[in-house]
């Protein structure tokens, strides 16, 4: 009897044992997880902070604002609710809310952008679009913006990523034509042209570049036409001279 009891007793000891152990495991696993969802919000933070700041010489509409302080602020309150006593985050969520009811002041629905000076900063503008787009993109495929808002904002965007192209290439089209490389010129403005032919709809600037590249192309094709018939009209010259002293009567001495 006694032996009995000692086996019950270990065996319930076991038992208690791989309970206690499957308890702390499930706790640690639960832990796990929560470490890994604070850091996938901290992330998303982080991101959309990101985006604001690469995309401050881009004319920012409220909508889009919007869709980027609420991507924040459903961030912090869920980091809130998985950690229930830092103050730190409650105080950052509440600076997150009184933001999103403060009204938003100095934005612009234009999509007119004024071109950075050198090509490095010409690049971080064109990610930062970039960036702004798949953001949207993404709160979109997750039925957190409406899908008029989406469309209307994405359009938006991308109307500022063709001028950036389009004038970017002119610029150095024109650039390449002041310093004669006529060349060079004839195929800055030949990519930007291809461009505005690409886009599938049409507006006021859409038909202005359109024209306007015309007109480049044309003229450097008369240009260089009337380059091509100096340069035949020398070499005639050139070979009729030669011509000229070959067959020349020879002088006696």
């Amino acid at each position: 009897m006694f032996v009995y009891i000692i086996v019950l007793l270990i065996v319930a000891l076991v038992i208690i044992a791989v309970w206690v152990s499957a308890i702390q495991q499930h706790k640690e696993k639960q832990e796990a997880e929560r470490r890994k969802e604070l850091a996938k919000q901290k992330r998303i933070i982080e991101e959309s902070e990101d985006v604001l700041v690469n995309s401050s010489n881009i004319p920012m509409s409220s909508e889009m604002l919007r869709v980027i302080q609420k991507r924040v602020h459903n961030a912090l309150a869920t980091m809130v609710e998985l950690s229930p006593t830092s103050r730190e985050l409650k105080n950052r969520l509440h600076e997150s809310t009184e933001r999103m009811n403060s009204e938003p002041a100095n934005l612009s629905d234009s999509d007119n952008v004024a071109l950075p000076d050198n090509d490095k900063q010409l690049i971080a503008l064109v990610q930062g679009i970039k960036k702004l787009r798949q953001l949207l993109r993404s709160e979109h495929s997750k039925g957190k913006v409406d899908t008029q808002v989406f469309v209307k904002e994405d359009r938006r965007l991308e109307k500022i990523q063709l001028r950036i192209n389009v004038e970017s290439q002119i610029k150095r089209g024109l650039s390449a034509k002041t310093a004669n490389m006529v060349g060079s010129a004839r195929q800055y403005f030949e990519k930007a042209y291809a461009t505005i032919m690409a886009v599938t709809y049409s507006d006021e600037y859409v038909t202005e570049k359109k024209n306007q590249l015309e007109g480049y192309l044309n003229e450097i094709s008369t240009e260089l036409k009337a380059s091509n018939a100096s340069a035949v009209k020398k070499k005639a010259e050139k070979e009729k001279d030669d011509l000229d002293v070959l067959f020349a009567p020879k002088k006696k001495w």
